[in-house]
């Protein structure tokens, strides 16, 4: 339990480093952080508070959707992201501004941010624990519509981004970079980080077999 808490925390902070350096880009950020970051410019408090709230109503949407009894085991990963998120945002990057940067520079630096978001995701989904309301919604909205997973996602994608774009969030390349660019990403380290993961938990459980025998 330990080690998959702790693969599960790891791939939560990667995760939201890359979030961070998209976000700091200046070219825009993801259709979700871009929605959270305007309401945040309008109403104040911090992206990660905003990031909490919505998500805990967002589970009781997935619900509806589900026709289901609302997952209040999610409540413990939205928590754990709004607080990262924040950390990065607030504590790390609070005084890092890269607007002045050259072009390239910040291309640079919103690449990066994907192909990081894509190892944090990769590592986070390992120990199969529970996943942020806002990463279960298209999931809901492609099951309670009969849709594809690609379409529900790519509604969920152009809704956000829409409604990011009217209320003055961060749209640009950060919002389109990670929707071509993630998916393939997320599957690269995936399938890199899948070997190593139950390698180490194989070698940690014979060893504490060894030790209660």
């Amino acid at each position: 339990m330990l080690y998959r808490s702790s693969v599960y925390l790891l791939g939560m902070v990667i995760n939201f480093l890359g979030v961070t350096l998209i976000i700091n880009a200046t070219l825009g950020a993801g259709f979700w952080t871009a929605f959270f970051i305007g309401v945040s410019d309008i109403l104040g408090l911090t992206v990660g508070i905003w990031y909490g709230v919505f998500q805990f109503i967002i589970i009781f949407i997935n619900a509806k959707l589900m026709k289901q009894r609302p997952e209040i085991r999610a409540i413990i990963p939205l928590v754990l992201e709004s607080i990262i998120l924040d950390f990065w945002l607030e504590v790390v990057f609070a005084n890092i501004d890269l607007s002045t940067i050259p072009f390239v520079f910040q291309v640079t630096t919103l690449l990066a941010g994907v192909a990081i978001v894509g190892l944090g995701v990769a590592i986070y989904i390992l120990p199969q624990f529970p996943r942020a309301p806002v990463d279960q919604l298209f999931l809901a909205i492609s099951h309670r519509f009969n849709l594809s997973l690609q379409l529900g996602q790519t509604l969920v994608a152009v809704m956000m981004t829409s409604l990011a774009f009217v209320i003055g969030g961060p749209v640009g390349l950060g919002t389109l970079a990670p929707m071509l660019f993630l998916g393939p990403m997320i599957q690269l380290w995936y399938t890199r980080a899948y070997p190593l993961y139950y390698k180490f938990y194989n070698q940690r459980e014979q060893v504490l077999q060894e030790k209660t025998m």
